[in-house]
């Protein structure tokens, strides 16, 4: 890596990935710590009333949603909490161009490392957050067929071409599994000034890559369920 003593101040490597790593758990303890604070400050029967819609809530859910089951909802808490835990990084990114900003045209010292620092955010962020995506349904289908079927139907082509999307995500898996070793071997660095480590990046295409698998593997027991589930329906 380059001597980076001339050019003001430049961001530790450490401090970098550490606070990825840190400041979203902060951001979700203290948004957890200031609900609580806010459900105590409810008047009680509003209270009372929201607990008791949870309380329908969880039970309509137990009712309808018994193609569920404890890996599915294990799956699905990680992808969900797991896109939670990246969208915090948004804030980083607000924060970093904030200060480049302020450098560059404040005291005419732009910096080395904050775009750099940007575009490797949101490249883990987009490939982390694609479990979250499928768990809410926010990737893409073409429904120019999809939507003219019944529903039974609609489940039935989601279970017939997720195995298009397994060799996708099976395939995904193994090549960043390659990239992140080969990354890791040799200490890949970036060209740019600051040099800061690839392989976390790699690492983080492969931990994307087994959370989509695992949010696709836990839609597909679900969509099997529910198929079965409507077929006895309809013949009942």
């Amino acid at each position: 890596m380059s001597d980076l003593s001339n050019f003001g101040f430049v961001l530790p490597h450490w401090f970098y990935w550490g606070w990825l790593a840190i400041m979203p758990l902060i951001m979700m303890a203290w948004d957890r710590w200031s609900s609580s604070r806010g459900v105590q400050a409810m008047d009680k029967n509003a209270l009372a009333n929201e607990k008791l819609q949870e309380i329908e809530a969880e039970m309509s859910k137990t009712i309808e949603g018994d193609y569920e089951n404890w890996f599915t909802r294990i799956i699905d808490w990680i992808s969900d909490k797991s896109g939670l835990f990246i969208s915090f990084w948004t804030v980083n990114a607000v924060v970093f161009y904030f200060f480049e900003v302020v450098m560059r045209y404040i005291f005419n010292m732009p910096t080395i490392w904050v775009h750099e620092a940007s575009f490797l955010l949101f490249g883990m962020q987009y490939l982390l957050a694609g479990a979250f995506a499928m768990l809410h349904g926010a990737h893409v289908r073409v429904d120019v067929i999809y939507n003219l079927l019944p529903e039974r139907g609609r489940i039935g082509m989601d279970i017939f071409t997720s195995m298009f999307f397994f060799m996708f995500s099976l395939a995904l898996i193994i090549t960043s599994w390659t990239f992140f070793q080969n990354s890791y071997s040799m200490d890949e660095r970036t060209v740019e000034t600051w040099g800061i480590q690839y392989w976390p990046v790699k690492a983080m295409m492969l931990l994307g890559a087994v959370l989509i698998t695992l949010a696709g593997l836990s839609k597909l027991i679900k969509d099997i369920a529910l198929f079965i589930k409507f077929g006895r329906e309809q013949k009942a």
